[in-house]
């Protein structure tokens, strides 16, 4: 369950994906049943469903949903048919690693078990993709427990994009930590970017915080410097959708730029991940694959046009925040603090 009262982020029900439909949201809350493992790729390229780990959940019951679709036929036939669809799985975007790494774990655990035929791989994929989401959960309380420390009483917090139960198996990797300080009786206080272009924050993020009962204030993205100018924000908290192996983080379009405002006025700048989000692959962020959305994201909000008809724009989903401008990475694992590049590396070790 996604920790908001009443409401799960994705669920696996029946042998079906059912998932609550996050482009609707706050003005209805509606779910999407899936059948086919497409339907849930679909609902991933078109953010029903984001989030990066949230985006891995939907990725390994995808999986599962294709090979319990599979006929029956002998285990080589099935895992090379496993492959196919998480290859197609693999599409959907390019910038949360969560994808790629769920679809991984996901044909790992067939090949564990070299002895099954197709039915028996087929329950032990739906099973693994239920843990997975249970797993995210746990993980993602954990953090808050690291990351709520950091979090004074009396403290604001600025937070970028929607990194709360909606973006993850539930309960949240930002807002997590930020929810974990409100749960242990600290009286704080949110601002929450409105996250231009699609509105994250003002669609997603305050209303969990509203749900969660969690004090906020919705700003323009473009008030964020002067607010910490005026000392009215004491720390920010971020999610991310891939961290490099020296702990450069790619997170939401407009993070750098929070980033570099916190480093001028001095206001701590932190991300939470969970470690599935670290690529030790990439050398640094200049690596990362980053995604380009279709330009009407741009200039149509919520289906009114705001730009001229021929307006050319251009539609970065993701930004590149540099290590050196980040005051700590909480994980499940505990807080990694600079220098990013050593205590990256470090968590392989734990």
């Amino acid at each position: 369950m996604a920790d908001i009262p009443g409401y799960d982020t994705i669920r696996w029900e029946d042998d079906r994906v059912v998932l609550i439909d996050q482009r609707r949201l706050p003005e209805e809350e509606i779910y999407l049943t899936c059948s086919d493992y497409r339907e849930v790729v679909d609902a991933i390229r078109t953010l029903a469903i984001r989030g990066a780990p949230a985006i891995g959940v939907a990725a390994a019951m995808a999986a599962a949903l294709g090979a319990l679709q599979f006929p029956e036929s002998d285990a080589p036939t099935f895992r090379n048919h496993l492959h196919e669809i998480c290859r197609v799985i693999g599409t959907a975007r390019p910038t949360a690693v969560n994808l790629s790494w769920a679809l991984n774990r996901m044909e790992k655990v067939a090949a564990a078990h070299p002895h099954l035929e197709a039915a028996g791989l087929k329950a032990v994929l739906v099973a693994e993709a239920q843990a997975m989401l249970q797993e995210d959960i746990r993980i993602n309380r954990q953090m808050g427990a690291h990351g709520q420390a950091l979090i004074q009483d009396g403290d604001t917090v600025l937070t970028h994009c929607n990194a709360g139960g909606l973006a993850t198996g539930g309960y949240g990797t930002a807002i997590g930590v930020i929810r974990a300080a409100w749960e242990a009786g600290k009286k704080i206080h949110v601002l929450v970017d409105e996250t231009r272009p699609i509105l994250q924050g003002a669609r997603l993020t305050a209303w969990e915080l509203m749900k969660l009962g969690i004090p906020h204030t919705l700003i323009p993205d473009n008030a964020a410097a002067s607010l910490m100018a005026k000392g009215r924000v004491n720390g920010i908290v971020v999610g991310a959708d891939r961290i490099a192996g020296n702990g450069d983080v790619a997170n939401k379009i407009g993070t750098y730029g929070v980033a570099v405002w916190a480093r001028y006025h001095r206001v701590p700048f932190y991300v939470a991940a969970p470690v599935s989000t670290f690529d030790f692959t990439l050398a640094d962020g200049g690596q990362i694959p980053i995604e380009e959305r279709d330009p009407s994201e741009v200039t149509v909000i919520r289906g009114c046009r705001i730009a001229p008809a021929s307006c050319r724009a251009l539609n970065l989903a993701f930004d590149v925040t540099p290590h050196q401008l980040i005051s700590g990475i909480i994980t499940e694992k505990g807080i990694c603090t600079p220098p990013l590049p050593d205590s990256v590396q470090g968590l392989q070790n734990l």
